[in-house]
């Protein structure tokens, strides 16, 4: 029997989301039903609900930071039992043949990967429900091979934007080899980029924040950032010059990049992880004298995902989250589009 669904969803671009009820898939042999503890918010489930990309479909439920406990498994599932702490990241499914799926990089899908909420649904979703909805609900139903093990010693509430956030700024500091030795600075202190102040802090790096003002300086030094520069500041900025390896930016706005290219050291790279929706201009000529790079990043494959959480478990590091009831969603939205959280709205579906 299809399972009984509560949820917030947007309806349309210009609506504030509200309550909303349907129905999640019954488990069949390669599933994983997860009853939903803890949903993080992230600023892509912003852009999607007010359609900035212009391909949303309502009514949509976003959510693709999912915690919570395993509550039924099917007939062929071998990684999972009920009572498992379990996780859901951006993704619920891909072709699984094609070149980057073998590699374990299911977030390059060529056709596409499925992704938690918005996609074609390619399980057959019961009545009426044509696309994947996402976790703001209380239950979600996921195939076994694209649900993540939560180490016990991560509080739920506190893995859950690990799930996206903290994949997305992992995996591109081990795809450039980020190190004892390696300097690294990261643009914009707010969910991605307090996740990549203390994963590269782990990793060894030298880490410095980059901000527009200095009211985060005493949180990015908790987190292990060694310096922290004014991008305003022209004479820190300049002393800065050729400093970094990589520097990671993650705001969502647009914004000047040219400036910032300066800092790179010969080969560095600066990776572009924030989901912005308008050019960003970039002038050939310090790319060109110093062999640097703009390159950009996407979340991590399960394999990756997976090592990310047992990575983070041994070093103690956690997201700094926010917890708030579901029916908060809207004012959480605003305080988010003014850059108002530390670090990460997390939904308590208790509270739904």
């Amino acid at each position: 029997m299809p399972i009984a669904t509560r949820a917030f969803a947007a309806v349309a671009a210009d609506k504030p989301l509200e309550p909303y009820s349907f129905e999640r898939r019954d488990p069949g042999p390669d599933d994983v039903a997860i009853d939903i503890k803890f949903c993080g918010v992230c600023h892509s489930d912003l852009h999607v609900v007010t359609n900035d990309l212009g391909n949303t479909r309502y009514p949509i439920v976003p959510g693709h930071e999912v915690a919570g406990v395993v509550s039924a498994v099917g007939s062929n599932v071998t990684r999972f039992k009920v009572g498992d702490r379990v996780g859901v990241g951006c993704m619920v499914d891909s072709c699984r043949v094609c070149e980057p799926c073998k590699m374990g990089e299911e977030q390059y899908c060529v056709p596409g990967m499925t992704q938690t909420y918005g996609s074609p649904d390619p399980k057959g979703a019961p009545v009426n429900q044509t696309i994947t909805q996402g976790g703001y609900s209380d239950h979600i139903t996921v195939d076994q091979n694209y649900v993540l093990s939560i180490p016990d010693s991560i509080p739920l509430e506190a893995a859950a934007p690990l799930l996206c956030a903290g994949i997305t700024t992992y995996s591109p500091l081990k795809e450039w080899k980020i190190g004892p030795g390696s300097k690294v600075a990261v643009v914009g202190l707010g969910g991605l980029g307090h996740m990549a102040v203390k994963q590269a802090a782990a990793l060894g790096a030298e880490v410095t924040v980059l901000s527009t003002s200095d009211r985060k300086k005493a949180d990015a030094e908790r987190m292990g950032a060694k310096h922290f520069l004014i991008n305003s500041d022209k004479a820190a900025m300049q002393a800065a010059a050729e400093k970094f390896d990589l520097i990671i930016n993650t705001v969502s706005a647009t914004h000047e990049i040219a400036s910032h290219i300066q800092l790179l050291a010969r080969d560095g790279t600066m990776v572009m992880l924030g989901l912005t929706t308008e050019g960003l201009p970039v002038y050939a000529l310090p790319l060109l004298w110093r062999r640097r790079r703009i390159a950009g990043s996407l979340i991590g494959g399960i394999r990756e995902t997976q090592e990310m959480l047992d990575f983070c478990a041994q070093h103690g590091i956690a997201s700094d989250v926010e917890v708030i009831a579901p029916s908060e969603i809207n004012t959480a939205y605003e305080r988010m589009g003014r850059s108002d959280v530390r670090y990460r709205f997390v939904l308590d579906m208790a509270r739904l």
